[in-house]
């Protein structure tokens, strides 16, 4: 059987929408597929995000900067958009599933040293994993899109 696709969007896939497709498939693995892309890729995984999902445990082995063209043609159950900007260039997801925006501020643009930014992107990911989490739990606890859309965007404010 094929699980549900939920793919993380932001505008560069290095920061954000990289933790989100480690930590879910980290908690919720076994519930859906994970996957990652962003409008504008950076070509690279940002080293905060490594180091972040590494102190969590997290493998990061297969994480890689990928553009949402990637994904326009692939069944995607349901698309979160992680950053205002993608949310922007990115109303609705090809595909026909379940949208929904989560904004998250930018760990790499957070100011301070590296310990700081560290701890902040440490926070975003706990935030993310919270979020997750209960999307896992609320799925599991109905099949209808409607509800999946209501609740889901209901978490944006965790």
């Amino acid at each position: 059987m094929t699980m549900p696709k939920v793919l993380f969007i932001c505008t560069g896939n290095c920061c954000r929408s990289q933790m989100a497709e480690a930590i879910g498939r980290s908690v919720a693995g076994n519930q859906f597929e994970f996957l990652s892309c962003g409008s504008d890729p950076a070509g690279f995984v940002h080293p905060l995000s490594l180091m972040t999902l590494e102190s969590m445990g997290i493998p990061t082995d297969d994480l890689e900067s990928k553009s949402w063209d990637e994904f326009l043609e692939q069944d995607i159950a349901i698309a979160i958009t992680v950053c205002d900007s993608a949310a922007q260039a990115c109303p609705v997801f090809p595909g026909g599933g379940v949208k929904v925006h989560w904004p998250l501020p930018d760990p790499s643009q957070y100011p301070g040293d590296e310990a700081e930014q560290l701890e902040f992107c440490k926070r975003i990911a706990g935030r993310i994993k919270l979020k997750i989490e209960r999307m896992a739990a609320l799925c599991s606890s109905s099949n209808e899109p409607i509800f999946f859309q209501d609740e889901l965007s209901r978490l944006a404010d965790l």
